[in-house]
């Protein structure tokens, strides 16, 4: 019996994208009737590219192809030959696109090497055209791009989130896939934390999307408290309050989440989210969660039960007080432990995906 061959397609493979796809690899790659191969490209500052085979199941077949996150008809267009010429060597079953700049040019490689039963898929991760950094203009443009890219070349949205499915059923058929980690490899042991609360931490890439202008003004109003942004990023430099640390990248992403592990609360500032992996890492650890209160995070936190949602620097001030206990932090980081393991295990949510492609090729069997 001939296996299912799978293709992923995707550019921006760094932060919690990268994590899905060490998870991802090792559910679909470890399944003794699927060939797994990832195009991926090295362009992302935060990954280590000689890392990535060893992150990556071993059954994974792995095919670089660079592609730039801005747009660049000239290195766009190449990226486009290369794709074109891997999947008409691959010829796969299944082909399932990552993100926006993914997104247009495997649909466009797959139009041009299109096969009847080669079945295509769409995870956004995040739309474009819910960004907050950009005009209303071109939120529009993202938006179209979206709809007429769907229209014209089919396919299924599979949703990362229960807020992106809902934006996805308006531009074409979609199904929900959530993000998740593994937490069957959660750590046992994790250190003791303080009586107090004395460290406040967020992990990912230091970007507009993260406002890290609020970080900072909620570590300016809270003098008394240590903060740390674990990771790096363009906007560093917006990092003023003398109370923050920031670790800069690390070679190796356990280091990053040992560090994770030190903190006692969680603190997640962006203005927009697809479905955050790193809430779910916090969560992992038995972290208690405050986080702005949109989309993606809203997905995640369920306000006063396994975490906190605000708006500003001013509410943040009163939701910290909720968590002044080690007794507050230890019920509250226990709940969330337990609500994401049962909503955003990947091992189960991969699964799910394993079946829709499955399903999707009944002469191969699951």
């Amino acid at each position: 019996m001939n296996k299912l061959k799978v293709v992923h397609i995707v550019e921006a493979l760094g932060g919690g994208v990268y994590t899905y796809f060490i998870n991802l690899t090792h559910v679909l790659a470890a399944h003794s009737n699927i060939d797994l191969t990832i195009i991926y490209s090295d362009k992302r500052q935060e990954i280590d590219p000689n890392k990535v085979a060893e992150d990556f199941h071993p059954n994974t077949t792995l095919v670089k192809i660079p592609m730039l996150r801005e747009i660049s008809p000239r290195y766009d267009f190449i990226a486009f030959k290369q794709l074109r010429y891997a999947l008409k060597k691959l010829k796969p079953d299944v082909l399932h696109l990552h993100s926006s700049k993914a997104g247009i040019l495997g649909r466009l490689a797959f139009l041009a090497t299109y096969r009847f039963n080669t079945k295509l898929y769409y995870t956004p991760h995040g739309y474009s055209f819910l960004r907050k950094d950009i005009s209303s203009f071109k939120r529009f443009v993202f938006l179209t791009i979206e709809f007429l890219s769907q229209k014209l070349t089919g396919g299924t949205i599979i949703a990362c989130g229960d807020t992106e499915l809902h934006y996805s059923k308006k531009i074409g058929p979609s199904l929900l896939v959530r993000n998740g980690i593994n937490f069957d490899s959660a750590p046992q042991q994790l250190p003791q934390r303080s009586i107090t609360v004395n460290k406040i931490g967020i992990l990912g890439r230091i970007t507009y999307a993260r406002n890290p202008s609020l970080f900072n003004d909620i570590a300016l109003q809270n003098p008394n408290l240590n903060f740390i942004w674990i990771g790096d990023g363009e906007l560093r430099a917006l990092l003023t309050a003398p109370n923050i640390e920031i670790t800069g990248w690390f070679k190796d992403r356990s280091e990053g989440l040992c560090v994770l592990e030190t903190i006692d609360v969680y603190l997640q500032t962006s203005l927009w989210e697809g479905l955050p992996i790193a809430l779910l890492e916090a969560a992992a650890r038995k972290l208690p969660i405050i986080a702005t209160a949109i989309i993606g995070n809203k997905d995640i936190i369920a306000n006063g039960k396994n975490g906190f949602l605000f708006k500003d620097a001013s509410e943040f001030s009163n939701t910290i007080a909720k968590l002044t206990t080690a007794q507050d932090r230890d019920r509250i980081g226990k709940a969330n432990f337990e609500r994401c393991k049962l909503l955003f295990d990947s091992s189960r949510n991969f699964a799910k995906l394993i079946s829709i492609y499955f399903e999707d090729h009944p002469k191969h069997v699951l």
